[in-house]
């Protein structure tokens, strides 16, 4: 059974305690990083410098652009290495109301959702990172007669939206999971609704992305697949019905 219900002012407290500990793990691991900042953003720079016209460079506008791009990339790569402890205090954050066999996925939640947004940022950075910012790039330069100057800023704010959007798109499956098996849905209602799936994964890539079809392409496409995944995870481990428990398998 799930534990008894706890008074709401104990569970703000259990709140606050839970954020404090996510903060401060995030907090440690962002001076970590902010010693690597400048190294971390030559990596994740990569992609544009590649697309970028010969003798064209990434600039800085404003005096302190570097040393707040610095900040910026140190605090998201910290986020990303507390990401294990910040899962793992959401996750205890709500087992109280779970029951005790559905606690048992602690560790599988955990690890699965870090591996699903790091898949996702690697799948956005290796295969869509080189295609989106050539095609933006050559569109803009076509003519000829126009440079490409590309702030560090600019170009970081960019790219930690597009590795956000596609480390939570990939997390869909994790999603779908526990909503299955807290019965909230089922892989027959899922499989209903794969039209308004399939809208919002393009409404999702137009919001998320800049206004070219691939890169709007590049996140609705694993949206559609990793739902389609998320169908049979329903169906495999989504919480079973009394009438479908005792119906056979071979019936369906």
């Amino acid at each position: 059974m799930a534990d008894k219900q706890l008074p709401f002012t104990e569970h703000l407290e259990e709140l606050r305690k839970r954020l404090m500990i996510a903060a401060g793990s995030w907090l440690v691991a962002f001076i970590a990083c902010y010693g690597f900042a400048e190294r971390l953003f030559e990596f994740i720079a990569d992609p544009v410098r590649a697309a970028l016209p010969e003798g064209s460079s990434l600039v800085f506008i404003t005096a302190t652009e570097p040393f707040f791009t610095y900040l910026k990339i140190g605090a998201i790569a910290g986020a990303l290495i507390a990401l294990p402890v910040i899962f793992w205090q959401l996750w205890g954050f709500v087992a109280p109301g779970l029951y005790a066999h559905e606690k048992k996925f602690a560790i599988p939640f955990v690890f699965a959702s870090c591996l699903c947004f790091g898949l996702g940022t690697y799948f956005g950075f290796v295969f869509v990172f080189p295609t989106i910012f050539t095609f933006l790039i050559k569109f803009g330069t076509g003519t000829g007669e126009i440079n490409a100057m590309l702030s560090m800023g600019g170009y970081l704010s960019l790219s930690s939206k597009l590795l956000f959007a596609f480390g939570l798109v990939f997390e869909l499956p994790i999603v779908i999971f526990f909503l299955a098996r807290m019965g909230v849905v089922d892989y027959h209602w899922l499989a209903k609704n794969r039209k308004f799936a399939l809208l919002a994964a393009f409404v999702l890539g137009a919001i998320l992305t800049p206004p070219d079809v691939f890169s709007q392409t590049a996140i609705a496409l694993p949206f559609i697949i990793l739902y389609e995944v998320g169908i049979w995870i329903a169906r495999f481990f989504g919480k079973k019905k009394p009438a479908e428990e005792e119906e056979p398998a071979a019936a369906e």
